[in-house]
């Protein structure tokens, strides 16, 4: 297993649609072990294989508190969506940004696991918004797409000044 870098915002490959698995083979599994390992060290609740520049429809997650109930969903599908809440959503793409966003508060999902098999899920609660928010990456779509004009002008100069002093402690 390996750690993968992360893509930081507003990096234009964070914008690019992911491509459909077409066979769960252990090469995919491979990349979801290096998925779960870098979110874990992240440390992160969900990790789109487009923040590290593997543009399959690939995701990651484990919201419980112990880390201990992994979650792959290759291919994942949100079939319906219940309501509508408001949280705060961060983003490992997005270091030190949390910004209120509306999602819906119950969604029915699809996907396949690690071996290939497809399952059914009903998600509410932050697995329902960690759900939304990594198939929206797969999208090429971010959180702070939900966000007024003024609000994503202000985190990119933010995201790319913190990029340059990045750059400059080298």
């Amino acid at each position: 297993m390996a750690t993968l870098e992360i893509l930081v915002y507003p990096d234009d490959r964070l914008r690019t649609v992911a491509k459909t698995v077409s066979t769960v083979d252990d090469n995919i599994r491979a990349v979801l072990d290096d998925m779960f390992e870098t979110m874990y060290e992240a440390p992160g609740i969900g990790l789109a294989a487009t923040q590290v520049n593997i543009h399959q429809r690939i995701v990651v997650i484990d919201v419980s508190e112990d880390k201990n109930r992994p979650l792959a969903l290759i291919n994942p599908q949100i079939i319906s969506e219940e309501g509508v809440s408001e949280g705060e959503e961060g983003c490992l793409s997005i270091p030190g940004i949390y910004e209120n966003v509306k999602r819906a508060e119950k969604i029915n999902f699809s996907a396949l696991d690690r071996h290939g098999d497809p399952y059914e899920m009903e998600a509410d609660g932050l697995l329902a918004v960690c759900v939304q928010h990594e198939v929206d990456h797969l999208d090429g779509k971010m959180f702070v797409d939900y966000l007024s004009a003024m609000k994503r002008r202000r985190i990119k100069k933010k995201m790319l000044k913190q990029e340059k002093q990045d750059g400059y402690d080298d």
